[in-house]
């Protein structure tokens, strides 16, 4: 179970037509057969929890969380984390902490195991959460982990392509987009031509962002700019349903009609750009989120609504958009300033 947790429960309400009776295909599609039927009802609970987790990212973060506690607790089927105790998870919390584990990293894997046994408790399979009560590591931090960069920092970083080039031309619309819109990269990289549209006048972007959310942001003159600069030299500008951000090359198959990868996004463009000009040594941790970040950071330092902003983002929560507001610690209004003798 712990090898194949996740596969079994993301196959586990999957139908396959081909395995079903021609006769019951033809009569009724989309029906059932007698044999579906009761594969789907002795489906386990533990197996249904994780195949409702819509949000890719967050299922592949569980899987790793639901393995790593199976693991050392022994469990080996899903039926096996009906016997689970408080006292099984305070021993693996104490596990963790002894593998120096971030208090961050720590409290996300309790929270998918609370998670977990949520769903157990209204399915009627467990009697009670194992995770109540079980204390998780304080998050000590009033501001985020992910570094922002200076201005001069950004605007370095939004130069720094060439404009001679069709990947340089892309690549200063991607940073555009990123730092101007603080987008996710798995938001940038769902981008389609057709996204990119007029509402009352005013060109905004079409964002498909985490839990299925939607939201319409109106696009910043420069990244405009930047944008129709790369749509002209790619020659796709006419086809709305296709992504807008794609491969220059594709050594592979040669197909260029496709998403960009954000593993691309991260590598390529980020922390290529980054290196070359000194910004990912200047700033720890550089990564697509920075910009996110900058880009948060850079609008509540001048002026812009907290909540406003929180929409902006696609938080759920205005306390995650808080991390960004850096309004009350900056350097320049530090008591060590004021120290004169």
């Amino acid at each position: 179970m712990q090898e194949n947790f996740g596969q079994r429960a993301e196959h586990a309400v999957v139908r396959r037509p081909s395995d079903r009776p021609a006769d019951a295909a033809l009569a009724r599609p989309d029906a059932l057969t007698a044999a579906e039927f009761a594969a789907l009802g002795a489906v386990p609970p533990e197996l249904e929890w994780f195949a409702n987790i819509h949000n890719a990212q967050t299922r592949r973060a569980y899987r790793r969380d639901v393995k790593d506690f199976a693991a050392f607790a022994g469990l080996h089927k899903p039926e096996d984390f009906r016997t689970v105790a408080r006292a099984h998870l305070i021993a693996w919390r104490k596990h963790l902490e002894g593998r120096a584990l971030a208090p961050s990293s720590i409290r996300r894997k309790l929270a998918a195991l609370s998670s977990l046994f949520d769903y157990l408790c209204e399915q009627n399979a467990v009697g009670h959460n194992p995770a109540d009560g079980v204390k998780r590591p304080r998050a000590s931090h009033a501001e985020g982990l992910t570094p922002a960069l200076s201005d001069a920092q950004a605007r370095r970083l939004l130069d720094a392509p060439p404009e001679t080039t069709l990947k340089g031309i892309r690549d200063r619309a991607v940073l555009a987009t990123l730092l101007y819109h603080g987008l996710r990269r798995e938001e940038l990289c769902k981008l389609k031509v057709g996204d990119l549209h007029l509402r009352e006048g005013v060109l905004h972007l079409r964002v498909d962002g985490k839990g299925g959310k939607t939201r319409f942001l109106p696009v910043a003159a420069e990244a405009a700019r930047r944008i129709e600069a790369y749509l002209e030299a790619a020659g796709h500008r006419g086809d709305p349903d296709g992504p807008l951000f794609r491969p220059v090359r594709n050594n592979a198959t040669g197909t260029l009609n496709k998403p960009l990868h954000t593993a691309s996004v991260y590598h390529e463009i980020v922390r290529h750009y980054g290196r070359r000009l000194g910004v990912a040594a200047g700033a720890r941790g550089l990564c697509v989120h920075a910009l996110r970040a900058t880009a948060a950071t850079n609008a509540l330092a001048r002026g812009a609504d907290l909540a406003r902003v929180q929409g902006w983002l696609g938080h759920s929560n205005i306390a995650t958009t808080r991390l960004y507001d850096k309004r009350d610690h900056r350097p320049e209004d530090s008591p060590s300033f004021k120290v004169s003798y």
